[in-house]
């Protein structure tokens, strides 16, 4: 396992916003009376959505007090998992699925686009701050191979072309849409259904 990068330049405080302060209130009645320091993933990802896809030191050592637990047990959970962010990511993190599925239907011709687009590597800000990338395992979309995820929507049936025009949009400001970049509803078949097409129903 590699050493998460925890970035040198750190705000000097952090506090959920009114929306994310009501959503925090309403997560931690998800759990039991003394429990409430289970909520501790779901609020490190909500401090994680706004503060532009990274986790900084004020944000664990805020959460800490505000579930009243004590700030290592925040720090390492945020240190352990791949899906925190400790150091600036850009306002759009791209992350390409190269495991095997992926990786046979071209993932790394994306790879190779993120390079040339955005930076040549991981987990490097592009020249204007904007955005990132880096490989991951399974995202779960296999069946819609190659994909990529940016923040939370799902980039599917992709190659170079079509990725390139994605990247292209986010640097102009744009908002990619998300799903199959071959026309398909979820994973539906391509030129309708070839099987079990003789079943009467019942």
């Amino acid at each position: 396992m590699s050493i998460k990068k925890i970035s040198k330049e750190q705000p000097s405080n952090f506090e959920f916003n009114k929306v994310n302060l009501n959503e925090a209130n309403n997560i931690i009645k998800n759990y039991p009376e003394g429990k409430k320091q289970s909520a501790v993933m779901a609020l490190l990802y909500l401090a994680q959505k706004q503060n532009d896809n990274w986790i900084p030191l004020s944000a664990m050592k805020y959460i800490a007090k505000f579930l009243q637990i004590p700030y290592i047990k925040v720090y390492e959970v945020a240190t352990f998992y791949s899906m925190y962010n400790l150091a600036p990511v850009g306002k759009y993190f791209i992350q390409v699925c190269t495991t095997t599925p992926c990786m046979l239907r071209g993932a790394y011709d994306i790879v190779n686009v993120c390079k040339k687009k955005i930076s040549e590597n991981e987990k490097e800000l592009s020249k204007d701050k904007i955005c990132s990338w880096m490989e991951v395992e399974c995202l779960g979309a296999c069946i819609n191979a190659p994909m990529m995820q940016i923040n939370e929507d799902y980039y599917e049936d992709l190659d170079d072309k079509k990725t390139e025009k994605i990247i292209d949009q986010i640097f102009r400001g744009e908002k990619p849409k998300p799903g199959s970049y071959r026309g398909r509803k979820n994973s539906e078949p391509e030129n309708n259904r070839k099987t079990l097409l003789n079943i009467k129903n019942a």
